[in-house]
């Protein structure tokens, strides 16, 4: 049986995902993890410490689950088709409804803000070693920021979990799209030697093009 410390943890966790963060509480957390409610007191201090505590355990928790499957991925397609696994696999399970209330509740809870962004950071780490190896060999590899990319991949999935809850088939065809964009990628990554020299030569003088001056005001 797991230990007190991580009952809380886990009972915070459920509370969030079914209930909301209006109703969480000692008394709500103590009664999903089986315990007293001093003991929330006496493990964290305080409810937001347990709120940030639970944010970090479940994050934890759920890039250790697929760590391995992503340092299988060999391409951003394939990069793609395990978010989109782990999007619905996630959603079904009742996560997808966790974060967008923990989400909501870093409004509110001055703990939960930094605790949610470094749970989502995790997540981050583990697409930005992907990308980095994936984007290495391709005529990409040079030009892409693979940390600022990694940033908007999760941005955007974690963006298509909540706007699912509005618009369903939106949220698909979204998916959809990117899918079909790094389709794109894997096309380019596809062509022989000379047409990738091409595509660098091209990227490298869209990089080093200067900025049109705006011209002066007369």
């Amino acid at each position: 049986m797991p230990d007190t410390r991580t009952r809380l943890l886990e009972g915070t966790l459920h509370t969030l995902a079914e209930h909301g963060i209006a109703k969480v509480s000692a008394r709500s957390v103590a009664a999903a993890a089986g315990v007293n409610q001093a003991l929330v007191f006496y493990h964290f201090g305080s409810m937001d410490e347990l709120l940030a505590a639970a944010c970090r355990h479940g994050a934890e928790e759920r890039v250790a689950r697929y760590r391995e499957r992503l340092a299988e991925v060999t391409s951003l397609s394939g990069l793609l088709a395990l978010g989109r696994e782990i999007h619905d696999t996630e959603r079904a399970a009742g996560h997808v409804a966790l974060i967008g209330q923990m989400l909501a509740g870093a409004q509110t809870h001055a703990r939960l803000g930094p605790a949610t962004a470094a749970g989502l950071d995790m997540w981050i780490t583990e697409i930005e070693r992907v990308l980095r190896r994936v984007l290495a060999a391709t005529p990409f590899g040079e030009f892409a920021d693979p940390e600022g990319l990694a940033r908007a991949i999760a941005a955007s999935f974690v963006g298509l979990e909540l706007y699912e809850g509005a618009d369903p088939e939106g949220a698909t065809r979204a998916l959809d799209a990117l899918e079909r964009l790094a389709d794109l990628v894997s096309a380019v990554d596809a062509l022989g030697p000379v047409a990738q020299r091409a595509v660098r030569a091209h990227l490298r003088r869209s990089v080093a093009r200067p900025e049109r001056s705006s011209p002066s005001a007369e």
